[in-house]
């Protein structure tokens, strides 16, 4: 406090040298940047609120409510003041990252940029700070695949096909772009459109996607250990077929419900997946499925990940 009272007799001596004009403008400078200052306390200051008391202003987009929050970031949902779309505005701390998280943040705003796909979130504006990074994003009214399960159950098959023929064009664009998504799971599978015409988007590329150069490897451990790939789990090097593992536990929940490895612990885990001589299908919808959907869920969880086939196979593109 003492720091701020010198600061501020500072400025009064320094502006009594001032023409008015200058000492106006100066005091409006002021007052912008104590605004904007107190704009960046209250975001901080109400992260544990769902919904804020009256909207906060960041450029053309007023904040309204929390949709969810990690440790480096938090997802509110806004609404643009010229026109009154809905977006999602996801706020990234600067000051919570470190070098990696840094250069994946650039690396990834610089696809999201460039790429206009439907079965990819699109990234609309972004807007900075000193502290902070604001990436305004198209909002999704349908949720997450994991509340859709949630309130749904398990899906029908056809349905099961059409998502997964939308995942797989998603991932087919960052195939292309050399980039592993490494944590592709329901609650980063956003929904769009209307109930009997849903769009499903893959989100959350952001800090969790990553470059890889053809033929290379990467080998940072991340993911959610039920969608992890089994090479992911045992801290091998990996590649982009990590995201067909998920891709086909995500399958597996739709047809099923649940997941289709469980442990109490990731070595747990682990050891499952390894003595599992086949998927654990529920008796009551094994014998409705069509042969080449059990089959393209086996090969995608496969614990030989030259088995994941994903784009060149019929079940995808039928």
């Amino acid at each position: 406090a003492g720091d701020v009272n010198a600061v501020c007799k500072r400025r009064k001596k320094t502006d009594k040298n001032k023409p008015s004009n200058q000492r106006e403008k100066s005091s409006n400078n002021y007052r912008q940047q104590q605004q904007h200052e107190r704009e960046l306390m209250e975001l901080q200051g109400m992260a544990a609120m769902p919904y804020l008391l009256e909207p906060i202003t960041i450029g053309d987009y007023l904040l309204k409510s929390k949709l969810r929050e990690s440790s480096i970031s938090i997802v509110w949902k806004a609404e643009t003041k010229s026109c009154g779309e809905e977006v999602a505005v996801k706020q990234v701390f600067l000051s919570k990252l470190n070098k990696h998280l840094a250069n994946c943040l650039d690396c990834e705003l610089n696809f999201l940029s460039s790429v206009n796909h439907p079965n990819i979130i699109r990234l609309l504006h972004v807007l900075q700070s000193e502290s902070c990074l604001f990436l305004v994003l198209e909002f999704c009214a349908g949720g997450n695949l994991a509340s859709y399960i949630r309130r749904c159950g398990r899906v029908q098959e056809q349905l099961a096909r059409r998502f997964m023929q939308q995942l797989g064009a998603g991932l087919e664009v960052l195939q292309s772009h050399h980039i592993i998504h490494r944590d592709l799971k329901p609650e980063n599978i956003l929904l769009s459109g209307s109930k009997d015409d849903l769009v499903l988007k893959i989100a959350d590329l952001v800090f969790q996607g990553r470059s890889l150069d053809p033929g290379n490897y990467a080998q940072m451990v991340c993911g959610s250990p039920l969608y992890m790939a089994p090479e992911v789990l045992q801290f091998q090097s990996y590649d982009e077929k990590v995201d067909m593992w998920s891709l086909g536990a995500i399958l597996f929940e739709l047809l099923n419900g649940h997941p289709p490895f469980r442990g109490r612990t990731n070595v747990q885990l682990l050891q499952n997946i390894k003595s599992s001589t086949c998927l654990p299908f529920s008796m009551l919808i094994l014998p409705r499925l069509h042969p080449d959907c059990v089959d393209m869920c086996s090969r995608l969880l496969s614990v030989n990940p030259g088995l994941a086939l994903l784009l060149s196979i019929n079940f995808i593109h039928s």
